[in-house]
């Protein structure tokens, strides 16, 4: 597989993906602050996993949100 080709797969793949944890984030912060359990001005941290057993990938990537 060529260099661009594997490059241009990874992106579609994070395209596909992007949109869907975004929404998945925003929906559990919304009902967290409704609910009481998140003021809306907090700092977290929240991880992310990759896995793919195929290519033995099993990666976790922390980054922080700040609401506030």
């Amino acid at each position: 597989m060529q260099d661009d080709a594997l490059k241009a797969a990874v992106a579609r793949f994070l395209k596909n993906v992007s949109s869907s944890v975004q929404r998945e984030i925003e929906k559990t912060l919304r009902e967290a602050i409704a609910s009481g359990r998140l003021e809306g001005n907090e700092t977290f941290t929240v991880g992310v996993t990759l896995s793919s057993e195929k290519v033995e990938l099993n990666s976790t990537i922390y980054s922080k949100i700040e609401l506030g």
